[in-house]
């Protein structure tokens, strides 16, 4: 995986996790790779990949059973969908309306643009 200088390399990591979860790769219930498994797979540190499933823990989308390892909870999509919702308003459309705003773009050329892009996208029932 190619890592982004400009973001912490575990929350990274959080987010390849995350979009497993959202596109159905990984189930409810699933067990996640181990730490080590994850850290090799990653290329990096366990430590890393570790604190990656601790804030994943607090965030009530993956739970330690202990010994055997962590598995998605009941509600991961939707603690999931909430965590990305928030990171999303607060950090990104912030950022997105100055661009829409400096660049004089439309609300209706940003609705067709997003049609389109759900049509090419999504609505060919495959992720």
């Amino acid at each position: 995986m190619e890592f982004s200088a400009n973001k912490a390399i575990y929350l990274q990591i959080a987010e390849y996790v995350c979009d497993h979860i959202l596109l159905e790769t990984w189930h409810v219930n699933d067990k996640l790779p181990s730490v080590r498994e994850l850290a090799v797979q990653m290329e990096v540190n366990p430590n890393t990949v570790m604190r990656t499933y601790d804030m994943l823990q607090q965030k009530e989308i993956i739970a330690n059973k202990r010994g055997i390892g962590f598995f998605l909870t009941a509600d991961s999509v939707k603690n999931v969908k909430s965590y990305r919702k928030m990171i999303f308003l607060e950090e990104d459309l912030p950022l997105f309306f100055r661009n829409i705003y400096l660049l004089e773009i439309g609300l209706n050329e940003l609705e067709q643009r997003y049609k389109q892009f759900v049509d090419q996208n999504f609505n060919q029932n495959e992720l």
